[in-house]
Order: C-alpha cells, then structure tokens, then sequence
C-alpha cells in the first residue's frame, strides 16, 4: 500500500458504502456516488490493490449458528523469547476457537476473542487446548453476558 494515495471524498462514499453492504452491484454503488459504473468500479478495484479492502466477508450471528458463548480471554505468557512468542502465536492462529487475537500492553501479553457453543466448550478449550499451548503462563477469562455493540464499519468522517 503506497503512503502518499489520499482518500477524497468518493473514496471514503464507497468505503462507507461497501462496508455496510459489501454485495452491493457496481449499478447500485455508481448511483449512490453519482458516477458512471466504469468509473465506480475503477475506484473501488483501486481502493482494493491499494489495500484500504482487505477482505469481503459475510458476518453470521453467533447464536443462530450454535455458538453459544462469547468470551474475551488474557493470556501472559512465561517467558517473551522471540522463538516462544512466535510458537504461540502459531498455535493461537490454528485454534478455530479463536476469533480474533491481540498482543496488548498491560497486566496480560494478549487478548483473545473466542466463540464456543458452551460452557463445557470453552472449558475443553482452555484446559486441553489454550493451556498446553507453548508459552502460556497465565490466563484469565470474561464470560460476555450480552453485547452493547459490536460493528465492523469505521468511521471515515
């Protein structure tokens, strides 16, 4: 991704736009941004090579699909050496348990969001898996109750 490429106004309309609805037709898109659908679509496939889009996706409700659980875990690890942090940021790539992971700062090392369909789940989880992983020291664990908000969309304004 170049530095110097500034997003102007049409830009940040049709990254506001996908976001919201990433099957939106190139007709539809080009109408809403009041371009020609060559020109949208010439914008947009350059918004993608320029990496502002990194993926389309469909989001799925947890619950629906039989998850029933929502759960944000912190992990410190015993040791930081290079070699032990990348095996298990290895490990923690290879677990489909995991969402999303971050190395943070703070009292843990890395916060994990993790989706299971139970309790039972998310107690195999982290006793057979999480645990043993290489390098995890310690680990704490917030059951998610309900969610306030949850978006994938960022403001471009």
């Amino acid at each position: 991704m170049t530095k110097d490429f500034l997003l102007d106004e049409i830009d940040k309309q049709i990254l506001a736009i996908v976001q919201n609805d990433a099957r939106i037709s190139n007709v539809a898109l080009a109408e809403k941004i009041h371009l020609s659908p060559p020109a949208a679509l010439t914008r947009l496939k350059r918004l993608e090579t320029r990496g502002y889009i990194r993926q389309y996706c469909a989001l799925l409700d947890y619950e629906r699909v039989g998850f029933d659980l929502l759960a944000f875990v912190h992990v410190t690890l015993r040791m930081h050496q290079p070699e032990e942090v990348e095996h298990f940021r290895a490990a923690i790539r290879e677990m489909p348990q995991v969402l999303e992971c971050y190395f943070v700062t703070g009292e843990y090392d890395y916060l994990l969001k993790v989706v299971v369909r139970n309790r039972q789940d998310l107690e195999r989880f982290l006793v057979d898996t999480l645990t043993p992983a290489p390098g995890v020291g310690r680990i704490h664990t917030n059951i998610v109750f309900s969610e306030v908000k949850a978006t994938t969309a960022l403001n471009l304004e």
